[in-house]
C-alpha cells in the first residue's frame, strides 16, 4: 500500500532536518492509514538529541487529547537522523508503538515505515511506499 503525502509537507520535513544537522528532529504524523496530511515539530527531549530522540511529552499528550477529541488522527512520528541512514535503529524498534507510521530522514533521503508486534515481543518496520504528489 502507498502512502501520500503532499510534496511542500515532505518537503518541509526534509528541510527541518537539513538545518538542523548537529542534532535529530522530531515530529508528530497525522491523517489516514493511506495519507499523511499533517505533521508537526515537536522539540526533542533527549538527554542526547545528537543520536536520538524523545519527543517533548506534553506535545504528545496534546495531540492525543485532541485526537480523543475529534482533532487530527495521530498516525505517526518523524525524525531525522543526521549521521545516518533513512533505515530504523535498534534504538527506533526500542520506542516503536505498533501500528504507527515513522517516517525518517537520513541526508536527502525520507523513507516511510510502519511499526509492527513481530510475535516475540518487539517491533519490526515494514517499508511502505510513501507517495510524494
Amino acid at each position: 500500500m502507498a502512502v501520500r503525502i503532499s510534496s511542500s509537507l515532505l518537503g518541509q520535513i526534509v528541510d527541518e532536518a537539513r538545518e538542523n544537522p548537529a542534532r535529530e528532529v522530531c515530529g508528530l504524523l497525522f491523517g489516514r492509514c493511506d495519507r499523511i496530511e499533517a505533521a508537526a515539530s515537536a522539540a526533542n527531549v533527549a538527554a542526547h538529541p545528537a543520536d536520538s530522540f524523545e519527543i517533548d511529552p506534553q506535545a504528545l499528550f496534546a495531540a492525543i487529547r485532541a485526537e480523543r477529541g475529534g482533532g487530527p488522527r495521530l498516525i505517526g512520528h518523524y525524525h531525522s537522523h543526521p549521521n545516518g541512514s533513512a533505515r530504523p535503529s535498534a534504538r527506533d524498534a526500542a520506542a516503536a508503538e505498533p501500528g504507527r507510521y515513522w517516517l525518517i530522514v537520513g541526508g536527502e533521503e525520507a523513507l516511510l515505515w510502519r511499526a509492527e508486534a513481530d510475535g516475540a515481543g518487539g517491533i519490526s518496520f515494514r517499508p511502505m511506499a510513501l507517495r510524494p504528489e
